[in-house]
């Protein structure tokens, strides 16, 4: 498989650039910053023999590995996003190398006393005496998602390298502003041209997710009336109090921090008031298609509720959906979760199938008309300071890259 060393300096030549998205911009990419990592995929695609490399004005990136075989193989595709998430910064990463990983804690930041963990993060047990790669402390790493193109582009380098390898027509994606949501809103499904793919954007090894949230966004705008308050009798409404009586008719157990598996629940992430007005953000997510219909009713029935109560509109909620569960498009079309299965198994890894409690661009393009699950790229504590990847890890995903691809062109 590729020399690990090689697959090191990989990874890191694209953590460095910093592709940070910005859910602000209206712009595909939203950060232009992430042209400098678009631009140099687009070289190094070219360089290790990949055809019909392309980017468009939007930044997708398509290239294809053409078949080595005689007969007929579906095509299937590899996909991963190369910006990472506003939740943290991503500028000026200083990736760290930790050979030989002895399970104890690691110093990220000694003068900041900065420490990953065991005690916080137990996953790390899972890899005592492996290659770790962190951050200083101050940035995430951004191995959501570059651990996932560097396993592409080193598993299409593999292939080339070994044409003794039988595989149909791969062709592989590389998309912009994942991480805010429009990862998938201008990909070209029929240019891209696979009968089916899958995005390498999950986490420990042998994740492989089939399901994922429903998922909606809801404004809700609460209206006030400021007057002096010294005159305020019977006058002043203040919109924050309704607001907090809104907040508090929700089921306040189903929340992030109270659910777990296929549980969903309503995230209040931002809040920002005065008397006269206050506006509540929400996420509303729910594995299940009719809970989540319910979750966004409840959320305008409590409105009404609200309203009735002080006679006129004081509450008003917008609520947009986001993407949907991609297990009705994935089920029927199993064999293409059992191919990845099975190149796990080839690999020695365990598979670890479970819903995402989240989005993943394999969602929108399911429903565009790609299936498209998740397979693992590795990385853990995502979208923060904490986060790391082990090398063993990427190259195990790399391994089950190039099984699935001989097994595809064994399929009848």
């Amino acid at each position: 498989m590729i020399e690990k060393q090689h697959l090191i300096d990989r990874f890191i030549s694209y953590v460095t650039i910093d592709t940070e998205s910005d859910p602000e911009s209206d712009t595909t990419p939203s950060s232009a910053k992430q042209w400098d990592l678009a631009k140099a995929l687009v070289i190094e695609l070219t360089r290790i023999g990949m055809q019909d490399v392309t980017i468009d004005d939007n930044a997708y990136i398509m290239a294809t590995l053409p078949s080595n075989v005689a007969h007929d193989v579906p095509v299937i595709g590899f996909i991963s996003h190369f910006d990472t998430t506003p939740d943290f910064t991503g500028a000026n990463v200083k990736p760290q190398i930790i050979e030989n990983y002895d399970g104890k804690d690691i110093v990220l930041n000694a003068a900041e006393d900065i420490v990953l963990s065991p005690d916080d993060f137990d996953d790390l047990l899972l890899y005592k005496g492996k290659t770790l790669i962190t951050t200083d402390g101050t940035t995430l790493l951004g191995a959501d998602d570059k651990a996932g193109i560097a396993e592409i582009i080193s598993a299409m380098e593999y292939l080339i390298q070994h044409p003794e390898i039988k595989h149909g027509t791969i062709r592989v994606g590389f998309t912009p502003d994942e991480e805010i949501g429009r990862g998938a809103h201008k990909f070209d499904v029929d240019k891209f041209g696979a009968e089916w793919a899958y995005t390498m954007d999950g986490s420990q090894v042998g994740e492989l997710e089939y399901e994922n949230f429903n998922a909606a966004g809801a404004v809700v705008t609460v209206k006030g009336k400021i007057v002096h308050p010294g005159y305020a009798k019977g006058k002043m409404v203040n919109s924050m109090y309704i607001a907090t009586d809104y907040i508090n008719s929700l089921p306040r157990m189903e929340t992030p921090e109270h659910t777990e598996d296929r549980q969903g629940f309503f995230h209040l992430y931002s809040i920002n008031g005065e008397v006269d007005g206050t506006k509540l953000q929400y996420i509303i997510r729910d594995h299940d298609k009719k809970h989540f219909e319910a979750r966004k009713a409840m959320m305008v029935q409590l409105a009404e509720e609200l309203n009735e109560q002080y006679e006129r509109e004081v509450v008003s909620v917008e609520i947009k959906d986001q993407y949907f569960n991609m297990r009705e498009k994935i089920e029927p079309v199993m064999h293409i979760v059992d191919i990845a299965e099975v190149a796990m198994k080839m690999a020695g890894i365990e598979p670890l199938i479970k819903p995402i409690r989240g989005g993943t661009d394999g969602s929108q393009l399911s429903f565009k008309g790609l299936p498209c699950p998740n397979i693992f790229a590795g990385g853990h504590n995502f979208h923060g300071r904490y986060e790391y990847v082990p090398v063993e890890s990427m190259q195990k995903a790399i391994e089950v890259i190039v099984n699935i691809a001989q097994l595809v062109a064994k399929e009848k």
